[in-house]
């Protein structure tokens, strides 16, 4: 597999992660991001390591630091709110409003049928999402996520219970029908850095956005 690069400096990598390569070692075993790190290396001793995370199926930017100290810093930026990221995801429906801003807290729960799962509760962790209609397709739409949190499955709930529109494909939050993956993609990242260039990486939608009638430009 070809993980493509789309930012490097001395601290930092910015790939573009290819949709269904998961970030950890899946329990039942298979192929992961880990396997892939060596390869990244380019030069350097140390193999880079993820700053933050992306669902298995969601495509796109991914920040990795080159050396522990960058890590540190890159993570703590994160924890401030420091780092501007956008998403695309399409929308399995046209949602009423154009735009809107979703704030829901967020908790995790667990059930032996469903296994587990982030849902809307008021003892969660509060969760920020801006979003804006960029165009619509055959009953469906792509839509631009700026999310101000970080939280796990922050835009698919936000997309689900915020919007009221499942993310197409997702089989958690929604219907499995209609994608063989949720379609969402981290299109863009900005990580502003003291004394030195922003890192920042953008990513073109991929193929299967564009099967679904939704490319760049």
């Amino acid at each position: 597999m070809n993980i493509p690069i789309l930012y490097e400096d001395g601290e930092a990598l910015v790939i573009d992660k290819p949709a269904g390569l998961p970030i950890d070692r899946p329990r039942k075993g298979g192929e992961c991001l880990e396997d892939h790190l060596d390869s990244l290396k380019l030069g350097f001793q140390r193999a880079p390591t993820p700053v933050h995370r992306l669902d298995t199926d969601t495509s796109g930017c991914l920040l990795l630091a080159r050396n522990p100290k960058a890590h540190k810093r890159f993570a703590a930026a994160f924890e401030a709110q420091a780092v501007t990221k956008v998403y695309h995801g399409v929308l399995a429906g046209v949602p009423q409003d154009s735009e809107g801003r979703i704030e829901l807290a967020l908790a995790k729960i667990s059930s032996a049928e469903k296994g587990w799962r982030m849902i809307p509760a008021r003892k969660g962790k509060p969760s920020l999402t801006e979003w804006r209609v960029v165009a619509e397709h055959e009953g469906r739409t792509l839509v631009e996520f700026r999310p101000a949190t970080g939280r796990t499955h922050q835009i698919r709930v936000h997309a689900a219970s915020g919007i009221g529109i499942a993310l197409l494909g997702d089989p958690v939050y929604g219907s499995r029908s209609g994608a063989a993956r949720t379609m969402l993609h981290a299109s863009a990242i900005t990580v502003a850095r003291e004394g030195k260039p922003d890192i920042a990486a953008t990513s073109p939608l991929p193929a299967d956005f564009a099967a679904l009638g939704f490319a760049d430009g």
